[in-house]
């Protein structure tokens, strides 16, 4: 078996990226696998200061390049693909540099028109590059690089939740109630999930917490609310949440994937949804949702609800993105990065 080195700006937290990784460590753990995990921030294995998205640049080649000695592969989760820490990037492309490495994309600067400037990732015989999704894998054939598709898996049978209790913790009794279960950025577009709400005469309960500095921008959208909306994380675990919630809201104008659209179909949860490029790559497979630009055809189903469609959304997601099938993936994947 393997040692694996698994590394990102921040890990161990409730962002998409943090998620991901874990269910990877979990797999390759499974397999038999030694993994360390390394980042600047949250809860890794190893916490490295300067590692993080937004950090001054310091001196950590030497730091990091210790950490890293022994492992027979690393793997570099969203660092190179978005390059929010560029000293970051160059001091890993200097500690790989011929050594083995699996580059696991999630977002990319070049989808980003703020960020299009930054080089996008690099290609080396040693370094295997894996994408979440087709329109990533073009855009990097479009720059050169080739690379390995493997969209992100989930539980298909998670547990139940506990409505009862989430909805008295939050003080929710007959109205209802629609779950945002992401952080509070500008791509997500919480006004517009705001609006949807406000619409139905719904509570809207968003999880996640204000980031990459969108406080004041926030704050002016949630002063013109019609209604009072909620802002905290779940008192219980995110299974509670889901319970509690009547749908499910996904308003981003971008995500490399989007893991609450999924969520919500294995939680069997209607979910309004804008549709972002990738979630047509997504409903390809016969998924059925809700468009949040469309509140009456929600407003009849919440009327007279059709369970049908949650056992059809969730026979397409056990058919292709059960995490039953991660292991033989990273098996795989471990495989292929070891025989270049």
């Amino acid at each position: 078996m393997s040692r694996i080195a698994l590394v990102s700006y921040r890990l161990g937290g409730t962002d998409g990226v943090s998620i991901e990784a874990e269910k990877w460590c979990v797999a390759l753990r499974g397999l038999g696998h030694q993994v360390e995990t390394i980042a600047g921030g949250g809860s890794p294995d190893v916490l490295i200061p300067g590692m993080g998205m937004y950090d001054e640049p310091i001196d950590l080649e030497a730091t990091l390049a210790t950490a890293l000695e022994g492992f027979d592969i690393v793997i570099i989760e969203n660092v190179i693909s978005l390059p929010l820490n560029e000293h970051l990037r160059e001091t890993l492309y200097r500690i790989l540099e011929n050594r083995v490495a699996v580059f696991h994309h999630h977002d990319f600067s070049l989808d980003r028109p703020s960020l299009k400037h930054l080089e996008p990732p690099r290609k080396h015989p040693l370094w295997t590059h894996v994408v979440i999704n087709e329109h990533s894998q073009k855009l990097l054939n479009g720059v050169g690089v080739g690379s390995l598709l493997m969209r992100n898996l989930f539980e298909i049978h998670p547990p139940a939740g506990n409505r009862e209790a989430a909805r008295r913790a939050l003080g929710i009794k007959d109205e209802s109630l629609f779950l945002f279960p992401s952080r509070i950025i500008e791509r997500k577009n919480p006004s517009r999930a705001l609006r949807f709400s406000n619409q139905l005469d719904a509570t809207l309960w968003i999880l996640g917490e204000v980031e990459d500095f969108y406080d004041e921008e926030f704050r002016q959208v949630a002063a013109h609310q019609a209604r009072p909306f909620l802002q905290q994380r779940s008192p219980g675990s995110i299974h509670d949440a889901y319970a509690a919630s009547d749908v499910v809201v996904v308003s981003s104008n971008w995500e490399g994937f989007g893991n609450p659209v999924i969520e919500s179909v294995t939680h069997r949860r209607p979910l309004a949804v804008h549709k972002y490029p990738v979630l047509q790559e997504i409903l390809q497979f016969g998924f059925a949702f809700f468009d949040i630009h469309d509140p009456d055809t929600m407003r009849r189903f919440l009327a007279n609800p059709n369970p049908a469609i949650f056992d059809a959304n969730l026979a397409i997601a056990a058919e292709h993105f059960n995490i039953e099938s991660l292991p033989k993936q990273l098996e795989a994947l471990v495989a292929y990065a070891l025989a270049q």
